[in-house]
């Protein structure tokens, strides 16, 4: 059975939220050299707690969660870092198919069923669909960042004329 045939729907619970100082979007920096340093708390439902057994060991963790209050999609978005139109999926835009959202963060410690992390890009109260360690085998010279790239460039090029 291909993908296409398969169910258009599937439902998924959150296994709790993420606590964070933003409130508004307006609040997360974006964009390249945007530093992302705010802490906050990754708050899983206490049933989930046996889950985090050895989550000490890693340093950073990967967060998939809920774009919960971004509604509709667009498959061409402009980000705030280039004037240019790129494709949905070669942006970081909430307006998704389907809005999932990932971020990186690193783990600070641990209380029961609460994980203190900095680097949190998300609202306060942004549903977490699941938590894994962050592992990687790509050597950073083989990793590309493709029109990110050329984008820094021409800001550091007007920055330098300015």
């Amino acid at each position: 059975m291909s993908a296409l045939t398969q169910p258009s729907t599937f439902t998924m619970r959150p296994i709790g939220v993420i606590r964070s100082p933003y409130t508004e979007t307006s609040q997360i920096p974006k964009g390249p050299g945007a530093e992302h340093n705010a802490e906050g708390v990754l708050e899983l439902l206490p049933e989930y707690e046996a889950g985090l057994k050895d989550i000490e060991g890693f340093s950073h963790l990967f967060v998939l969660w809920v774009f919960d209050r971004a509604t509709g999609y667009d498959l061409v978005a402009t980000p705030p870092v280039d004037p240019r139109p790129h494709g949905v999926f070669s942006t970081r835009s909430p307006r998704r198919p389907n809005p999932i959202g990932l971020t990186v963060v690193r783990l600070l410690g641990r209380d029961a069923y609460k994980l203190q992390v900095r680097g949190v890009d998300m609202l306060d109260g942004t549903p977490i669909l699941d938590i894994k360690p962050y592992m990687s085998s790509i050597p950073a010279e083989e990793l590309r960042r493709g029109w990110l790239v050329e984008a820094e460039e021409r800001r550091r090029a007007a920055e330098s004329t300015s």
